[in-house]
């Protein structure tokens, strides 16, 4: 059985997990450290039994599963996989398996919207590349306590990161379309309509599912209604925002700035205009990337791939 560990861009995979008893079996493991297209993935992944995916770093389009004549199991960490077809993997009679959610790593991706916020607010990246040129105290930043976070979004994320602004002493806002009032009382944030918390915010943080609904949910008419001086987090997914009228608030003043872990194309091209942006903080979609996350992940690919080989899969996706 020859067994694909797709997109691990750090080599991480085989060090956080123990794959000898697949090989104890006969099985040959390949890693690639780099992100394939869907051509190059049709070629390099055709001569392999199972695949095992990183989140959705990789697409996995009923165009790509058809072309891979030997696949037998795929593998997903997460709970789910939205650009993996599963029924065109049914229809071929693959099996798709999930590792689950990541365990300790539950709360890494607040964890590091809270960095980005801090990171805007103090203008830490800006600070250190000055150091690191030899300057001192070119940068005046802000504090945290007495402004207002708006949280557009109040799920399982959203909920913590209102935890943690109440301890920063902020004052928390909260909406989404289908959020009631007593629900954002409860964890001690305020709802309000979403103009009006866009209006008021001094941090907007994105925690919303993406989908139809909510794709574009920030744009041109929504960027002209924030403070100049506020600042964008996005950790969730990219498609929340349009990616232009984003670029054009940061070029124009419209907002201070953006803390942004997520990206329309990712890996992100290396000409792409936010990497020579001063107001925006970018990250290499990091909200998940934790050794405890990833443990868990790679410990529980290795669990499912045995169980298939055993001709006893369990954790199926979308069971």
């Amino acid at each position: 059985m020859r067994i694909a560990i797709l997109d691990d861009y750090q080599n991480l995979a085989l060090r956080l997990a123990d794959w000898s008893a697949l090989e104890a079996r006969g099985a040959q493991i390949t890693v690639f450290d780099r992100h394939l297209d869907e051509a190059e993935a049709a070629t390099a992944l055709a001569p392999f039994d199972a695949v095992c995916h990183l989140r959705e770093r990789m697409a996995m389009p009923g165009t790509l599963i058809d072309q891979l004549p030997r696949l037998r199991c795929i593998a997903i960490t997460g709970s789910e996989h939205r650009t993996l077809d599963l029924e065109a993997a049914r229809r071929r009679g693959i099996v798709v398996t999930s590792a689950g959610n990541g365990g300790l790593g539950r709360w890494a991706t607040p964890e590091l919207a809270w960095g980005l916020i801090i990171a805007l607010a103090r203008q830490l990246p800006q600070a250190a590349a000055a150091m690191k040129q030899g300057g001192w105290q070119r940068h005046c930043g802000q504090t945290l306590e007495g402004k207002t976070l708006g949280l557009v979004g109040l799920g399982r994320i959203g909920r913590q990161m209102a935890r943690v602004g109440q301890a920063f002493g902020m004052e928390v806002l909260a909406w989404s379309n289908n959020l009631q009032p007593a629900q954002a009382e409860a964890v001690g944030a305020h709802w309000c309509a979403k103009d009006e918390l866009l209006a008021r915010s001094d941090f907007i943080s994105l925690h919303l599912v993406l989908g139809e609904r909510s794709r574009h949910t920030l744009g041109v008419r929504e960027f002209g209604l924030m403070k100049p001086t506020a600042c964008l987090v996005n950790t969730a997914r990219a498609g929340l925002v349009e990616s232009e009228a984003l670029l054009d608030a940061l070029r124009s003043g419209r907002i201070a700035g953006a803390g942004l872990d997520v990206f329309d194309q990712e890996p992100l091209p290396e000409q792409h205009p936010l990497r020579s942006m001063d107001n925006a903080i970018i990250t290499p979609h990091l909200g998940y990337t934790v050794e405890e996350t990833l443990r868990a992940f790679y410990a529980g690919t290795v669990d499912n791939l045995l169980a298939f080989m055993d001709g006893q899969p369990k954790n199926l996706a979308g069971a």
